[in-house]
């Protein structure tokens, strides 16, 4: 009897399946074919280059000479005396153009402690999270709850609510505004900068 096209996809089809998934794993050469490995979410994020100290600095650098440049383009930040550069550390700056405001400043208040009083959590009584990732501009706090700022450790005011502080960098920009540090760094640079030392915010 001859079969119609259609008749003999739907056999091979129905045979295939039968078989069980070792035909699908044979390669032409009757060899398993290996599904490509996914790739980690850490992997798929583009990696910054580490920190780098210049130790033979450190006894020279002080909070009276010293100055912050900050790159946006670069995703960097330059810890410096004069024209020698103490630290030059990746950072993650604002998610959007412009949350990160080009321009000279200053450093207005230090904190080593500081807690974001837009963004954090809310904490029934006991201190456990009931919801995070809230923004106190748009979500309201849950009956019985309170609200609980995002921790800024090692925090730098220097532009309004934009800082310096310690963060996660994910390796672009992602934070609402401030310029996020590796935990690391982030002490070095509190302790060798004060309220009035100079920081640039620019482009390149």
């Amino acid at each position: 009897m001859k079969l119609a096209p259609t008749h003999l996809i739907a056999i091979i089809a129905c045979t295939l399946i039968a078989s069980g998934p070792s035909v699908f794993a044979q390669g032409a050469r009757g060899g398993a074919i290996q599904p490509a490995p996914m790739k980690s979410a850490r992997e798929l994020i583009s990696k910054q280059p580490p920190p780098v100290i210049n130790k033979e600095l450190a006894n020279v650098i002080n909070p009276d000479n010293s100055h912050v440049i900050i790159s946006i383009s670069k995703q960097r930040a330059y810890l410096m005396t004069g024209e020698q550069v103490y630290i030059d550390t990746p950072i993650s700056s604002g998610k959007s153009a412009g949350m990160t405001p080009k321009g000279s400043f200053a450093v207005t208040e230090k904190d080593k402690d500081h807690r974001s009083s837009t963004y954090g959590s809310f904490v029934d009584k006991g201190g456990r999270i009931v919801r995070a990732g809230i923004s106190m501009k748009v979500d309201s706090a849950p009956s019985g709850t309170r609200y609980e700022g995002a921790p800024m450790r090692w925090f730098c005011r220097f532009n309004g609510a934009i800082g310096m502080h310690v963060g996660i960098l994910p390796g672009y920009p992602a934070s609402h505004g401030c310029v996020r540090l590796p935990a690391e760094i982030a002490p070095l640079i509190y302790e060798k900068v004060k309220v009035g030392t100079s920081v640039v915010v620019r482009e390149e």
